[in-house]
């Protein structure tokens, strides 16, 4: 598969808009009974123009979710060369995850209800968290650098990555259930000290 960063502008732009209509689609009738004529018809495209980027659905919801890893960990990214300390980056991190939950609703709710619930679609090429590296390998770098400053306590990664994306993944869920009494946003300040608290160096 052709990566993003390799093809032009306007083939970039189509393959972008095609995700995007995909992440609505799959965000709203479903995974499974969304199928390649019902993104390319929301699109008054051919079916075989839309196979010309994508051969398979499979395929597709791969491509997506890379696309989300880069989305989330580009953000991330940036956060991490800050020169501010790790419990300023734990809530900007809290702060920007709530924010694309908020902004785009089907990409967050793509990566929590389909990848990581539909496991048997991203089984080949995707183990592990191959399809979401970019996304991990930013986790990896804040957690490093919390550990080398002395601001975290030295623990097993995934367990440390499990409960920080619990605590995200939690609300946002609780977000869509409308079962929050406030604003998503509202609570990015006692999240983020929550995580820090339960991360931290003692």
């Amino acid at each position: 598969m052709t990566e993003l960063s390799e093809l032009t502008p306007r083939k970039r732009q189509k393959k972008e808009q095609i995700m995007q209509k995909a992440l609505e689609l799959f965000a709203s009738k479903g995974f499974y009974t969304t199928t390649i004529p019902d993104i390319a018809t929301s699109l008054k495209m051919s079916v075989g123009n839309l196979y010309n980027y994508f051969k398979s659905k499979d395929i597709l919801a791969k491509e997506i979710i890379k696309y989300i890893s880069r989305y989330l960990g580009q953000k991330i990214r940036v956060i991490n060369r800050e020169k501010i300390s790790t419990k300023e980056k734990t809530k900007k991190i809290v702060q920007v995850y709530f924010e694309t939950a908020i902004s785009e609703p089907a990409m967050i709710d793509y990566f929590l209800r389909i990848y990581l619930s539909t496991r048997e679609v991203f089984k080949d090429n995707c183990e592990g968290m191959m399809c979401v590296d970019d996304f991990v390998t930013e986790f990896m770098i804040y957690f490093e650098d919390g550990i080398n400053c002395g601001d975290l306590r030295d623990q097993d990664f995934y367990s440390a990555f499990g409960l920080f994306m619990g605590y995200l993944g939690g609300m946002v869920f609780l977000r869509g259930e409308k079962v929050l009494p406030k604003k998503l946003e509202s609570y990015v300040d006692e999240i983020a000290e929550n995580i820090y608290r339960a991360l931290r160096k003692e």
